[in-house]
Protein backbone atom coordinates (compact mmCIF):
# COMPACT_ATOMS: atom_id res chain seq x y z
CA UNK A 1 0.00 0.00 0.00
CA UNK A 2 1.27 3.70 -0.91
CA UNK A 3 1.80 5.43 1.75
CA UNK A 4 0.65 9.30 0.83
CA UNK A 5 2.38 12.33 1.44
CA UNK A 6 2.18 15.96 0.76
CA UNK A 7 5.65 15.33 -1.39
CA UNK A 8 3.81 12.29 -3.54
CA UNK A 9 0.03 12.57 -3.25
CA UNK A 10 0.17 14.78 -6.43
CA UNK A 11 1.86 11.76 -8.58
CA UNK A 12 0.51 8.84 -6.81
CA UNK A 13 -3.41 10.13 -7.12
CA UNK A 14 -3.60 13.37 -8.96
CA UNK A 15 -2.00 12.40 -12.16
CA UNK A 16 -3.18 8.57 -11.47
CA UNK A 17 -6.08 6.98 -14.17
CA UNK A 18 -7.84 4.55 -12.46
CA UNK A 19 -9.13 4.19 -9.41
CA UNK A 20 -7.57 5.45 -5.61
CA UNK A 21 -8.73 4.02 -2.40
CA UNK A 22 -7.35 5.77 0.12
CA UNK A 23 -7.33 5.38 3.51
CA UNK A 24 -7.16 7.92 6.12
CA UNK A 25 -6.15 6.48 9.29
CA UNK A 26 -4.32 7.29 12.69
CA UNK A 27 -2.15 4.62 14.93
CA UNK A 28 -4.16 5.00 18.15
CA UNK A 29 -7.81 4.10 15.98
CA UNK A 30 -8.67 1.06 16.80
CA UNK A 31 -11.13 0.38 14.14
CA UNK A 32 -8.06 1.92 11.70
CA UNK A 33 -5.89 -1.10 12.77
CA UNK A 34 -9.15 -3.56 12.17
CA UNK A 35 -10.00 -1.81 8.72
CA UNK A 36 -6.45 -2.02 7.60
CA UNK A 37 -6.05 -5.89 6.93
CA UNK A 38 -9.69 -5.57 5.05
CA UNK A 39 -7.67 -3.27 2.79
CA UNK A 40 -4.83 -5.05 2.19
CA UNK A 41 -6.61 -8.38 1.29
CA UNK A 42 -8.60 -5.84 -1.11
CA UNK A 43 -5.60 -4.47 -2.75
CA UNK A 44 -4.28 -8.20 -3.42
CA UNK A 45 -7.52 -8.82 -5.22
CA UNK A 46 -7.40 -5.78 -7.13
CA UNK A 47 -4.59 -5.23 -9.31
CA UNK A 48 -6.06 -2.69 -11.37
CA UNK A 49 -6.95 -0.17 -7.92
CA UNK A 50 -4.05 1.43 -6.33
CA UNK A 51 -4.88 1.46 -2.57
CA UNK A 52 -3.38 4.55 -0.28
CA UNK A 53 -2.96 5.18 2.85
CA UNK A 54 -2.16 8.78 4.83
CA UNK A 55 -1.80 8.92 8.56
CA UNK A 56 -3.99 12.33 9.34
CA UNK A 57 -1.85 12.87 12.59
CA UNK A 58 1.52 13.20 9.89
CA UNK A 59 -0.42 14.55 7.28
CA UNK A 60 -2.87 17.69 7.66
CA UNK A 61 -2.82 19.21 4.91
CA UNK A 62 -3.68 15.86 3.01
CA UNK A 63 -6.94 15.01 5.35
CA UNK A 64 -8.11 18.61 5.32
CA UNK A 65 -8.40 18.48 1.59
CA UNK A 66 -10.89 15.49 2.27
CA UNK A 67 -12.49 17.27 5.65
CA UNK A 68 -12.03 14.39 7.50
CA UNK A 69 -13.73 14.57 10.94
CA UNK A 70 -13.45 10.88 11.99
CA UNK A 71 -11.34 7.97 11.54
CA UNK A 72 -11.52 5.27 9.66
CA UNK A 73 -12.32 6.94 6.50
CA UNK A 74 -12.04 5.47 3.27
CA UNK A 75 -11.94 8.15 -0.04
CA UNK A 76 -12.45 6.97 -3.63
CA UNK A 77 -10.90 9.37 -6.24
CA UNK A 78 -10.78 8.39 -9.79
CA UNK A 79 -8.85 10.22 -12.26
CA UNK A 80 -8.56 12.91 -10.28
CA UNK A 81 -12.05 13.35 -9.13
CA UNK A 82 -13.31 12.96 -5.84
CA UNK A 83 -16.27 10.07 -5.69
CA UNK A 84 -16.84 9.13 -2.43
CA UNK A 85 -16.27 8.61 1.55
CA UNK A 86 -16.19 5.46 3.37
CA UNK A 87 -16.68 7.02 6.92
CA UNK A 88 -16.07 4.30 10.45
CA UNK A 89 -15.05 0.97 10.20
CA UNK A 90 -17.21 -0.52 6.99
CA UNK A 91 -17.40 -4.61 6.15
CA UNK A 92 -15.41 -5.99 3.63
CA UNK A 93 -18.15 -6.69 1.01
CA UNK A 94 -18.84 -2.98 1.54
CA UNK A 95 -16.12 -1.59 0.35
CA UNK A 96 -16.05 -4.42 -2.73
CA UNK A 97 -19.11 -3.13 -3.47
CA UNK A 98 -18.34 0.62 -3.93
CA UNK A 99 -15.02 -0.18 -5.81
CA UNK A 100 -16.74 -2.38 -8.33
CA UNK A 101 -19.12 0.77 -8.32
CA UNK A 102 -16.38 2.95 -9.38
CA UNK A 103 -13.57 1.20 -11.34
Amino acid sequence: MTVLTKDNFEYEVEKYNGLAVIDLYADWCGPCRMLSPILSELESEYEDVKFCKINIDEERELSAIFRIDSVPTVAFVKDDTFLDLSVGYTEKTVLKDMIERYK
